[in-house]
């Protein structure tokens, strides 16, 4: 069993009487948790990943219903509100766009969620720090595209993100259609991804506690906002 990263305070297991037998003298056991804060910890449990392991998460993380939803929402979107749309109007013009995102997810997961994981060692997953202060979850959104943990817990450089960004424009250049290209046009894009990337950890360390307060859905909300952020890091000008 791992040991739990730094900085992450767990709660303590309830205790009740006779939770361990129904019979014989009373007894005060811990109940075994089932919680979501339970589940938080095995998320933030550290955890030397296999190349198998690391490229059964980049594949779940293409495949997961809601992505595949945002993907052909979004698309949806994007052609509904452009009337000259490059990838041409109605169901054609969503089922390119759709097609080209896919691709390019599928890009993205196999070089920074297989690849380079695989070979440095790097933890490709974001941390929530929900005990933290609100500054320094701040301050970890921020930075965490750039300096990051590897499996063991010790900080490393985010080369997924630095690294895997700029692999991920050049394979992107052979086949997205209707983007400049060049080096002025692909290190803007480069750029821009990495502004954007730290409005997804704050999407996904912030809006959890929104949804707990406003009881509300908002994986679909979340990950919509998430595909705005790739589109304008790696998408058409």
């Amino acid at each position: 069993m791992g040991r739990l990263r730094s900085g992450y305070v767990p709660l303590p297991t309830p205790c009740v009487a006779n939770s361990c037998s129904r019979t014989g003298p009373s007894r005060v056991c811990c109940e075994q948790s089932t919680n979501a804060f339970s589940l938080y910890l095995q998320h933030n449990a550290l955890h030397i990943f296999t190349p198998r392991e690391l490229g059964g998460m980049a594949v779940r993380s293409v495949i997961d219903p809601f992505n595949l939803l945002t993907i052909g929402g979004s698309a949806a979107i994007s052609v509904a509100t452009d009337a000259h749309s490059r990838y041409g109007p109605g169901i054609f013009g969503t089922a390119k766009e759709s097609g080209t995102l896919l691709t390019q997810d599928m890009t993205i997961a196999f070089v920074e969620t297989f690849l380079i994981p695989s070979i440095d060692h790097q933890d490709p997953r974001f941390h929530r720090m929900p005990n933290a202060s609100r500054k320094r979850r701040i301050a970890h959104c921020l930075y965490q595209p750039f300096w990051t943990d590897s499996d063991t817990g010790q900080g490393m450089v985010n080369y997924s993100t630095i690294a895997g960004s700029i692999i991920v424009e050049a394979v992107d250049s052979t086949y997205v259609p209707y983007q400049k290209v060049g080096w002025g046009p692909g290190i803007e894009r480069v750029a821009t991804g990495w502004a954007t990337d730290p409005a997804g950890n704050l999407i996904a360390e912030f809006l959890p506690d929104v949804a707990r307060h406003l009881n509300i859905n908002i994986v679909f909300v979340q990950r919509i906002i998430n595909r705005v952020a790739l589109q304008e890091g790696n998408g058409t000008p």
